[in-house]
């Protein structure tokens, strides 16, 4: 069996397990070569993804692989978690999730941005950038199309 195939079918189980009226939803999938299946889940509902909710999914998608066959000898692990900060937003429902927040934007071209994010469209997302000039800080927006992004990720201020 193709591990897309293999994919495709863990994410028709997680859509079977998922409480989608409290905001959950599945953001990827990802099989290692040694069957370490990663499950990432997210919430945009009150509370976002707790813990407990991460361990009542992987208990329950865990018993559905077990008596599925895609691992017949039962050689796998599973780990469902929320994506965490270091992990590229993928889908439009997390960069709605993330708007206020700074990120960084790595274009398709190699350059990058890095501002707040300030609106999401369907089509494309309004960052802003702040840059700093001795005493003075001139701020600029940009309209980044989705088309143009390779990856967003959350930054970290202290």
């Amino acid at each position: 069996m193709s591990n897309e195939t293999v994919i495709q079918a863990i994410e028709q189980m997680i859509a079977e397990t998922l409480d989608p009226s409290q905001g959950d939803f599945l953001v990827s999938v990802r099989i290692k070569p040694t069957n370490n299946v990663k499950v990432f889940i997210d919430s945009d509902g009150e509370g976002g993804m707790t813990i407990d909710k991460c361990v009542r999914y992987n208990r329950n998608l865990y018993k559905k692989m077990e008596e599925s066959p895609l691992f017949p000898d039962g050689n796998f692990s599973l780990e469902v978690s929320s994506p965490g900060l270091t992990e590229p937003l993928i889908l439009h429902r997390q960069y709605v999730k993330n708007k206020g927040r700074i990120v960084e934007v790595m274009f398709k071209d190699g350059s990058q941005k890095e501002g707040t994010l300030l609106e999401v469209t369907e089509n494309d997302i309004l960052l802003e950038q702040t840059i700093r000039k001795g005493k003075k800080a001139e701020t600029h927006q940009f309209v980044i199309p989705f088309e143009n992004i390779k990856s967003t990720t959350i930054q970290i201020q202290f």
